[in-house]
């Protein structure tokens, strides 16, 4: 049971990679479509907020990705001078402080999406749409990051 719940766990970890491609994409495409916009003479509103919005869903739906793969700064330099007992030591407080703060991440970023769906906040910008509406995906890539520091901070504990 526990290798089939690490399975789907890094199935969802990837998803979230492809997500935060996707959004990376859409980023691109809304640039091209501005730059296009002022070229042939017309504008269309919130195009710069919805590109914002995009790279704030790409950041985030990124952050488990490349947490699992090894792309963040981590403590491996200090990490490679240690071994046995010390090194397993060192590095299940390390992720137990990194669960506790991203976990902290994840619930404000939840709890910020509520107040912002339930008094109905619109932004700033030319577009003014819903806040919650793109507060959504960073509130999910946050908590799907949480879900990846705890099953790694679980897998260092259960290591031999």
């Amino acid at each position: 049971m526990l290798k089939s719940l690490d399975r789907n766990l890094n199935k969802l970890y990837k998803f979230s990679g492809y997500v935060a491609a996707f959004f990376l994409i859409l980023v691109a495409v809304f640039i091209l479509i501005g730059i296009s916009s002022r070229i042939f003479g017309f504008y269309i509103r919130g195009l710069a907020e919805y590109s914002g919005y995009c790279m704030a869903a790409a950041s985030f739906f990124a952050l488990a990705y490349t947490f699992v793969e090894g792309g963040h700064i981590r403590i491996t330099l200090f990490l490679e001078k240690l071994s046995g007992t010390k090194k397993k030591f060192i590095e299940t407080w390390c992720l137990s402080i990194a669960s506790f703060f991203s976990g902290y991440l994840a619930f404000y970023f939840v709890k910020m999406l509520i107040i912002s769906f339930k008094f109905q906040e619109r932004s700033e910008g030319a577009d003014e749409i819903l806040i919650w509406i793109p507060q959504t995906s960073v509130a999910i890539g946050s908590t799907i990051f949480f879900i990846s520091v705890f099953h790694q901070f679980i897998l260092t504990i259960k290591k031999d």
